[in-house]
């Protein structure tokens, strides 16, 4: 059985979450709930469950704050919050789950299970641990690193080292300076907005550049751009203006 616990400062919350996992009773056991963010802490670095629910906004300690205090950091978390455009942002960064308020009966059904799966593996979450140094770091845009997770590995690439992005359906693949590709099974335009603070414009419905990469412009024989690695990628005339604004082009 895998322990789990949960922390809220709202107990409808609490309760919502114990009735929703009531299909995985046979795989999970709600060992505790916490409305305290101090008492949880304490509770889970002496308990050291193998899967813990968290609210990001709370009074007293926010969800971050509760998960530097812990010692040990071999845990799954799936965060539960109402909106908070950087605590989402930073979660979706670092390929972790978050539920938002009012939660889906599915879609946490489906984080869930990807968490199930994720113990079951005993894999180390590096993806926990690369939140944890983006929080700490979130006016430090340079040092943040953004988790590809594909089916051997989590690489962690600072996006800064992608020259582009491209599409086929539900998949994206990375193209990195250092000459390597990354395909994650993630749409194309979850990354879209995720790395717009970090410089990339998407330039066609297929295709998300990375702005200091791009070499020049070619206006004659279609649009289409030329990027530092010699790749070459299209413009599309819906995409045009907002790549011109983005440039600085007349």
């Amino acid at each position: 059985m895998i322990r789990a616990f949960a922390v809220d400062d709202e107990k409808k919350s609490l309760e919502n979450l114990a009735r929703f996992l009531e299909p995985f009773r046979e795989e999970i056991v709600l060992q505790a709930t916490f409305t305290d963010a101090g008492a949880a802490v304490e509770a889970l670095n002496a308990e050291r469950p193998g899967l813990l629910f968290l609210d990001i906004q709370m009074p007293e300690k926010n969800g971050f704050e509760v998960l530097k205090a812990l010692n040990y950091k071999e845990l799954e978390v799936i965060f539960i919050t109402a909106f908070d455009h950087y605590g989402i942002q930073a979660v979706k960064f670092s390929a972790l789950d978050y539920l938002l308020k009012p939660v889906n009966r599915e879609e946490f059904n489906q984080a869930v299970t990807r968490a199930i799966e994720r113990i079951k593996e005993k894999s180390r979450n590096v993806q926990l641990e690369n939140l944890l140094k983006n929080v700490v770091q979130k006016d430090s845009r340079q040092l943040h690193r953004l988790a590809l997770p594909s089916l051997k590995e989590v690489r962690l690439v600072n996006p800064q080292e992608i020259i582009r992005c491209e599409s086929s359906n539900v998949y994206t693949t990375f193209y990195l300076d250092s000459g390597e590709s990354i395909t994650v099974s993630r749409p194309i335009y979850e990354y879209e907005e995720l790395l717009a603070e970090y410089g990339f414009v998407r330039c066609h419905q297929s295709h998300l550049v990375n702005i200091a990469h791009i070499k020049s412009w070619k206006r004659e024989d279609g649009n289409f751009l030329i990027l530092s690695n010699q790749s070459t990628v299209p413009v599309s005339r819906s995409k045009k203006r907002n790549l011109e604004n983005k440039l600085f082009l007349p």
